[in-house]
């Protein structure tokens, strides 16, 4: 069973053992895992302050449901999938301390050492944090000639003591990789980046999944419950919130196995 908290309470005061996932916006989270505070994916700029990516708004499209103050307070690790501004962008590096621990890419060591964080960690393959295992994965942000435009971009796999498999998918469209490691890590919860976004310049292809494609790894996560995120923030995602729960209800995936959670919504893993 899933439980929602009042999206009011901050994850500092509700910090314990028990696994918790906030969605703050877009693909930003916070997680409460083995008793730490992990902060995934960090935008935190205003309404309206990025440039728009597909000529309809500018970017994010919607305001934080809370304080930027809020959301780094008592961060004890960033784990960043890679630096596209929806990912890491400028009032995030400006909010949190330079000698936080981060965990990113290897491709992404030169970004934040011009950055200044004096404790960016790359991950090639896997670590041991705290007593949590994080590994890598290769993910794939898009097809075709759009790939080569979007660059690397990773997902991480979670595993503790006492604590539930979770398996951040990242930015990537489905492929043969992400449904290998879903087979071998046997993940409880699958985060998912379901907006499906395009750049209409190289044509209506998704670059991260999309509802078809969430769909696809829906039916084959197994036990998993599948967390979708990055939707409804900005203007080049296409796939609301409301056009994957339509599909969903039509393919009679219930809400205890897709779990489409609000901004700033709090869920009980």
């Amino acid at each position: 069973m899933v439980f929602t908290l009042s999206s009011i309470l901050s994850f500092g005061q509700i910090k314990s053992n028990e696994a918790k996932l906030q969605l703050v916006r877009n693909a930003t989270l916070v997680i409460d895992y083995a008793g730490k505070k992990i902060l995934i994916d960090p935008m935190l700029s205003p309404k309206g302050a990025i440039d728009s990516w597909a000529g309809i708004a500018k970017n994010p499209t919607v305001e934080l449901k809370m304080p930027v103050e809020e959301i780094v307070k008592d961060v004890d690790l960033v784990i960043v999938t890679h630096t596209h501004e929806d990912h890491f962008d400028k009032p995030a590096s400006l909010a949190l301390n330079k000698s936080t621990e981060l965990i990113i890419q290897p491709a992404d060591k030169d970004f934040f050492k011009k950055e200044g964080f004096i404790n960016a960690n790359v991950l090639q393959d896997e670590k041991v944090w705290n007593d949590i295992k994080i590994t890598r994965v290769d993910g794939q942000h898009g097809t075709g000639e759009v790939l080569k435009q979007m660059g690397e971009t990773s997902g991480f796999v979670l595993q503790a003591k006492n604590q539930p498999t979770v398996y951040l998918v990242g930015d990537t469209v489905l492929t043969e990789n992400i449904l290998n490691v879903i087979k071998k890590f046997n993940p409880d919860y699958i985060i998912v980046n379901s907006g499906g976004a395009m750049l209409r310049s190289f044509g209506n292809i998704p670059i991260i999944l999309d509802e078809d494609q969430t769909m696809a790894l829906i039916g084959a996560s197994g036990k998993a419950k599948i967390i979708a995120v990055h939707m409804d923030a900005l203007d080049h995602c296409f796939t609301t919130r409301t056009i994957l729960k339509n599909k969903a209800e039509v393919l009679q995936i219930t809400d205890d196995k897709l779990i489409i959670p609000e901004d700033g919504e709090i869920i009980k893993l």
